[in-house]
């Protein structure tokens, strides 16, 4: 009798052993959800805004161009400030202006692309109906103001 209360003791002692690891123990993955091949990705920048975009200052015609890229004024151009003069077509695609560009901010101007060069509205471009999506060629300048 006496061993098998010291049995019953034990078996409590292992059993809430357990309970008290159970209870540290993360929570399951929860099961992934199907992916819809067809379902556009989400994305909410919350309260986010990104940095300002730089600002052109006052400076002859070259060095006006030269800044353009340099923008910390440090007479050498990287990458990064090569790339910072696409800030007017960033702006065109940043619907709600907080200098973040989200994914539905991006779909939005191609949907309108799609829709304005499908003419027969059949939802897919033809050779012909793509061709109008190509960017109109710049305006040639006078070599000279003669």
């Amino acid at each position: 009798m006496l061993g098998g209360l010291a049995l019953a003791g034990v078996g409590m002692v292992w059993l809430q052993g357990r309970a008290v690891i159970e209870e540290g123990a993360p929570p399951p993955a929860p099961a992934p959800s199907p992916v819809d091949s067809e379902a556009l990705p989400l994305a909410d920048p919350g309260t986010m805004q990104g940095p300002a975009p730089p600002e052109v200052s006052e400076l002859g015609k070259e060095e006006q161009r030269f800044f353009r890229y340099d923008r910390n004024r440090d007479r050498l151009i990287t990458r990064n400030e090569m790339l910072s003069t696409r800030t007017d077509a960033f702006r065109a695609l940043d619907k709600d202006g907080n200098n973040l560009l989200t994914f539905e901010e991006w779909a939005v101007t191609t949907v309108q692309r799609f829709e304005k060069a499908d003419a027969n509205g059949d939802e897919r471009l033809t050779p012909r109906e793509f061709a109008t999506t190509a960017p109109k060629p710049a305006a040639k300048k006078p070599a000279c103001k003669c």
